[in-house]
């Protein structure tokens, strides 16, 4: 995720910031929770295809209302078809990892995405790695081996689809850095929407039978659709009023409150090692966001 520097006549406000946060924190818990109940009767592409049509709807009313449709245009699609395919492939393994891992294990490690971002950064943006990136990059990946825990537990699909969710989640960050240079948010969101329904449905119809979503099932796929944009949209009126780095420490708070739920909605225990393991990688993403407060106009990942 792209960040812009705050004016220095706009005083920060972190209580607002907090406030915007817990908003996407409950946004991305509830997103969790309705992939799960919706995985019994939709496979992954179903599930990206309908809620990418609920997308389409909202995002659709809001640029109406908005008065924002001259911001759609069709420069740049090379860029936008390569973000969101990337968006979409860690989005499916995402939602296919929440259905078989518990939900403390996949939040732990999709937050190696910013320390994935660390690595690509120079390879992809150009941008130097500084020795405390590269800690904490060193730092994030020896918490994944705590809380993978290879040999000592049996690796399983779901944990590599959550490990590799974080790794495309971290390309779509530094494709939509690209993009925010060049076009509009609300762009972005459009195209975003399109061509995730596209790939979701056409993915969808492979074998010849697209499930179509229960009466039981519909409030979930609507919450999903609703609740992944809110997210996106309370970290982004976060970051307008207060700095990277007061904002994206509240991001950390969905890995206790997600355990918390994990525990009372599914009987998830959480064990010492994922503690650990996620302790060590939420210290890595504290270590970058501390190197950058330090240099003035720029933003870690």
């Amino acid at each position: 995720m792209t960040t812009a520097t705050i004016p220095a006549s706009d005083a920060p406000r972190p209580l607002l910031a907090g406030a915007w946060m817990m908003g996407a924190v409950a946004a991305f818990t509830s997103m969790a929770v309705a992939g799960r109940a919706v995985s019994l009767e939709l496979d992954t592409f179903e599930i990206m295809g309908f809620r990418s049509l609920v997308g389409i709807a909202i995002v659709a009313a809001v640029l109406t209302l908005r008065g924002m449709w001259s911001r759609i245009d069709l420069r740049n699609r090379r860029l936008h078809l390569t973000r969101n395919i990337a968006h979409f492939t860690a989005q499916n393994l995402w939602f296919y990892a929440i259905a078989a891992v518990p939900l403390a294990q996949v939040f732990a490690l999709e937050f190696t995405s910013p320390l994935w971002v660390l690595v690509l950064s120079p390879m992809l943006l150009g941008e130097r790695l500084t020795a405390a990136r590269a800690i904490a990059a060193l730092l994030g990946f020896a918490g994944i081996m705590l809380v993978a825990q290879p040999g000592a537990a049996p690796l399983t699909w779901g944990l590599g689809s959550a490990a590799a969710a974080a790794v495309g989640f971290a390309l779509t960050y530094i494709f939509t850095k690209k993009l925010t240079a060049v076009t509009q948010t609300a762009c972005i969101l459009w195209w975003m929407t399109v061509t995730q329904a596209m790939l979701g449905l056409f993915f969808a119809a492979i074998d010849g039978d697209i499930a179509l979503p229960s009466a039981q099932a519909m409030p979930w796929i609507a919450l999903i659709g609703a609740a992944g944009l809110t997210a996106h949209f309370c970290i982004a009126s976060a970051l307008r009023v207060a700095p990277a780095t007061v904002v994206m420490p509240f991001d950390f708070l969905r890995l206790p409150v997600i355990a918390v739920v994990g525990l009372i909605l599914y009987d998830e225990p959480v064990g010492p090692m994922v503690i650990a393991g996620a302790a060590m990688i939420l210290c890595g993403n504290s270590l970058n966001l501390r190197a950058a407060a330090q240099k003035p106009g720029r933003v870690g990942g």
